[in-house]
């Protein structure tokens, strides 16, 4: 995962204006492909290529895909998978065009996976599961994630592009931080005289993951606010991988794509799975879906990208030219990919936040997260208690109903959470 400073966000209106002035360009040809080798049967997609939603007088199509990894039982990731879609269109205001409704994404791809996670731990099951939720958009490629699945993009120029992060508390720091500070702990298992072993894990519960959907025994500290990476493709398109940690556990991005070159994604996915279960047999659930994203009339089998210089890595995405001095030519044709949101935040405060005008981002009397309807002065502002309380103004959105602020609270160490029992989650 790349940090903000490395790269140049590119404004949508920006993007916009280039492919105004410009012949409009045909959105892209989607192939995909699915593999899966079933362990524990807790690992769980969604594939669908022909979503409509109106445009105008008209509709326009968008394609999803979604992976869910379930642990301690397969409830959460069912739940997930026939409810998260819905849940997150449901935060997006009607009558907005096509590139409104893009940048509503990255916030109602939140508000989706809060309130997903919030009914789900209605049912009082104890089971939980990560998710990696992909909206192709034309050219737009949106990716959400909580957990330590995986999507990965492979440009027809050869650059390799990571689009999730990976919420494990072996390797992310912050995560162990944010989880201590709201009254977690964190570390290994006791095998007794002191000695630890296995990776680092949240306690109560046991879980090696900072963020998941479900998990009501581990604590409201371990969050269901996704990670979301947004760019923007060249029309030469690539290939995006979705895999299960069952892959990643094996392969490396480079040795996933590498094994599967030339293939269609039917039976690169399938290639996939078989290489990441060889050297050690099926010891997990693995899945993988392979998505071929091109431009019309193009074959489905990607043909072997363009060497990369040896030695040299490629910066992830495009600067801008330091030469040029106005706006619209500060970002010149894209080369490869270009970035137009990317934010990991756990705190709703600074997720559900918008620059925007609340009357087309949220409605004013309505629920952020669960868009329940409430009457005026009813809304708790998402802006209380954060660290400038002196700026808030009681009109100051978007607003939360009692439940979910609650929720919210819970989920910064404010208020206790809910039950906490033992668990044997991984």
């Amino acid at each position: 995962m790349s940090t903000r400073g490395e790269h140049q966000t590119v404004p949508l209106s920006v993007l916009l204006k280039r492919e105004l002035a410009s012949e409009k360009i045909e959105d892209p040809e989607i192939v995909h492909g699915l593999a899966s080798h079933s362990k524990k049967g807790e690992d769980f997609t969604l594939l669908k290529t022909e979503c409509q939603r109106a445009l105008g007088d008209g509709f326009t199509t968008f394609s999803v895909f979604g992976l869910f990894d379930g642990h301690n039982g397969s409830a959460a990731a069912i739940y997930t998978k026939e409810n998260l879609l819905n849940n997150v269109l449901s935060a997006i205001p009607a009558d907005l065009n096509r590139d409104e409704w893009v940048a509503a994404l990255p916030r109602a791809l939140v508000a989706g996976f809060v309130k997903t996670d919030k009914d789900f731990q209605q049912r009082a099951k104890s089971s939980g599961t990560t998710v990696t939720f992909v909206i192709l958009e034309g050219w737009v490629v949106t990716v959400a994630s909580v957990g330590d699945s995986r999507c990965i993009f492979e440009s027809a120029e050869g650059g390799i592009y990571h689009l999730s992060a990976d919420h494990r508390l072996e390797c992310n720091e912050e995560e162990r931080h944010r989880i201590t500070a709201s009254g977690g702990e964190v570390g290994r298992l006791n095998a007794g005289g002191g000695a630890e072993i296995g990776p680092l894990r949240c306690w109560p519960g046991g879980l090696c993951l900072s963020r998941s959907i479900g998990d009501m025994d581990v604590g409201e500290f371990i969050v269901p606010v996704p990670y979301v990476k947004q760019v923007k493709l060249s029309t030469a398109g690539g290939r995006m991988i979705i895999s299960s940690d069952g892959v990643w556990d094996a392969l490396t991005a480079e040795e996933a794509l590498d094994c599967c070159r030339g293939m269609p994604p039917d039976a690169a996915a399938a290639q996939i799975v078989k290489e990441a279960v060889k050297p050690k047999g099926l010891r997990d659930d693995t899945t993988c879906i392979v998505v071929d994203i091109l431009p019309q009339e193009k074959p489905a089998a990607l043909p072997p990208p363009k060497k990369p210089v040896k030695g040299m890595l490629k910066a992830m995405f495009r600067k801008k030219n330091s030469g040029s001095s106005s706006q619209d030519k500060d970002y010149m044709e894209p080369d490869v990919v270009e970035e137009l949101f990317e934010e990991g935040s756990a705190w709703l405060s600074e997720r559900l936040d918008t620059k925007y005008p609340l009357c087309n981002m949220f409605k004013l009397f309505m629920c952020a997260v669960c868009q329940l309807e409430m009457k005026p002065r009813e809304g708790i502002s998402i802006h209380v208690g954060t660290s400038n309380p002196a700026k808030l103004r009681p009109w100051d959105g978007p607003f939360l109903c009692s439940s979910c602020n609650e929720k919210k609270e819970a989920m910064e160490g404010k208020r206790p959470s809910g039950n906490r029992h033992g668990s044997d989650s991984d």
